[in-house]
């Protein structure tokens, strides 16, 4: 399956988390809990992936683009709260 994203979320994402999606691909060949994002109604299914980039617990939001494409939406560290469902 490929990835894509928005050229300008990227760098946008880059600067306000410090974290580049080209990064957080390799996140997907490992373990990971994911979740539906039911929080609001949005124009597509949203899911909820954390899972470790080196030693950092990440939260990655993203969708499914077709069945061949994960569109990732945004990626930051996951707060403590997160990293404690997640490690639970």
């Amino acid at each position: 399956m490929g990835f894509e994203w928005d050229e300008d979320k990227r760098q946008a994402n880059i600067r306000n988390h410090g974290i580049d999606f080209v990064d957080i691909v390799s996140i997907f060949d490992h373990a990971l809990l994911t979740l539906e994002d039911t929080r609001f109604e949005y124009n597509e299914p949203r899911y909820w992936a954390f899972g470790m980039l080196g030693t950092e617990a990440i939260l990655i939001v993203y969708t499914y683009q077709d069945q061949n494409a994960i569109r990732i939406i945004s990626a930051r560290k996951a707060t403590k709260y997160e990293q404690k469902q997640f490690f639970s």
